[in-house]
């Protein structure tokens, strides 16, 4: 038998690889069409990855809502999802059946960050649904309760930064600006305080690095390639591919890293300061006992689910206006106010926000200190803010320039 050509190797390769596709195809359809929901037909080999608009999920799957039902699935590469739309099959998912939907995939993404395999397991978001996941809640929500109860609670710090805030309009002197640096610089000084005890001035250059990092690193979470290389996790094995395609995200975690040791100099009889020490000083409790999801040593299958709030949040079915700002839809026949099930900003069910009370409280203080000092206008000649988000992991507000006029 005479050797293969070029040519010939080249035809059996492009064979062999439709051969191969069209099985995954057959194999998706035989597999998942009976057990899933209906949804967009796969393509074989990437699933559904490129008929998604990563830039704006949200857009995307309200209008697959619109063609397949509030329940619909997806395939991710060779991953299932099941995307979930609307009170009734959010409410039956997170609250009703929350024992079944509490768990969180792996995340192989994690590896090229530095945490590696051991890491898993740790941590609360991303932890799956278990003992150390139910250690390390009850950590944060004692440790939290703690801080709302010291010698400077809660409290304070927001009424601080609420007035650094204040300050901070009241420099712009009535003239148009962009109040979305600001706004995020304000919360993430109240964070970065809980966190690390210390705030930043808002022109802080380390500050500024690390907002610019943060704001790429959720970019880079929502991006078309973060998911392909999370749902095939082999591609991770290509030398420096996860770094030239995210390369903030691992300058951002070592600015975490640097603001972490330097807590790592406090005497052991010195009282927490803030939830760094706290958590520091439960690791060192819980050296050699290999039961702890605190100690270095401890390791740590479904259906992903995606739940769809602002399918909830803006139903024209629940809210009278739900792309307006409407303050009726919170008050009764008699004005009282009163909290609609179909109000859930923060999820709902066993993984409900560990951070709702701060950011209820960040909300109060920010919104009335503000309002209390200021006129607000939108300047001459410019748009009305858009009530339509940007989606980065997550949604924030579209730029937008307004006129803060002292009262």
């Amino acid at each position: 038998m005479g050797l293969l050509t070029g040519d010939t190797l080249m035809t059996l390769a492009l064979a062999g690889a439709v051969f191969l596709l069209l099985l995954d195809l057959m194999h998706r359809r035989s597999r998942w069409a009976a057990r899933y929901p209906p949804g967009p037909t796969p393509l074989p080999g990437l699933g559904n990855l490129l008929q998604l608009d990563f830039q704006d999920t949200l857009k995307c799957f309200n209008q697959l809502r619109r063609r397949f039902g509030d329940v619909f699935s997806l395939q991710l590469a060779w991953t299932p999802v099941v995307v979930l739309n609307g009170q009734a099959a959010i409410r039956e998912a997170l609250v009703n059946c929350g024992e079944d939907t509490s768990d969180r995939p792996p995340s192989h993404m994690h590896e090229h960050l530095g945490f590696g395999p051991r890491s898993q397991g740790r941590g609360v978001i991303l932890a799956p649904y278990g003992p150390t996941w139910r250690e390390q809640r009850r950590f944060c929500l004692s440790t939290l309760r703690s801080f709302r109860l010291g010698k400077k609670s809660l409290e304070q710090w927001v009424t601080e930064e609420a007035a650094c805030l204040c300050a901070a309009f009241a420099d712009q002197a009535g003239r148009p600006f962009l109040p979305n640096s600001l706004l995020s610089k304000a919360t993430s000084n109240v964070i970065a305080l809980l966190t690390y005890g210390r705030r930043f001035p808002y022109d802080d250059e380390r500050f500024f690095s690390l907002m610019r990092l943060l704001e790429r690193a959720l970019k880079d979470d929502s991006s078309f390639w973060h998911q392909v290389l999370h749902k095939v996790p082999a591609l991770l094995r290509i030398p420096g591919l996860a770094d030239k395609l995210f390369p903030g995200q691992k300058a951002f975690m070592a600015m975490l890293d640097d603001l972490v040791n330097e807590h790592k100099t406090r005497a052991p009889d010195q009282p927490p300061r803030d939830f760094t020490d706290a958590f520091l000083a439960e690791v060192e409790k819980a050296k050699g006992n290999p039961e702890s999801s605190f100690n270095e040593e401890n390791l740590r299958l479904g259906t992903t689910l995606f739940t769809n709030l602002s399918s909830v949040l803006k139903d024209e079915k629940l809210w009278e206006k739900p792309f307006h700002f409407h303050p009726a839809h919170f008050l009764d026949a008699q004005g009282r106010f009163v909290k609609p099930e179909a109000f859930i900003p923060f999820s709902a069910g066993r993984r409900t926000c560990l951070g709702e009370p701060l950011a209820r409280m960040e909300l109060f203080l920010f919104f009335t200190c503000l309002l209390q000092r200021f006129s607000f206008s939108v300047p001459p000649g410019q748009p009305p803010p858009s009530d339509h988000g940007q989606y980065a992991f997550l949604v924030t507000p579209a730029p937008f320039q307004l006129c803060a006029v002292p009262r």
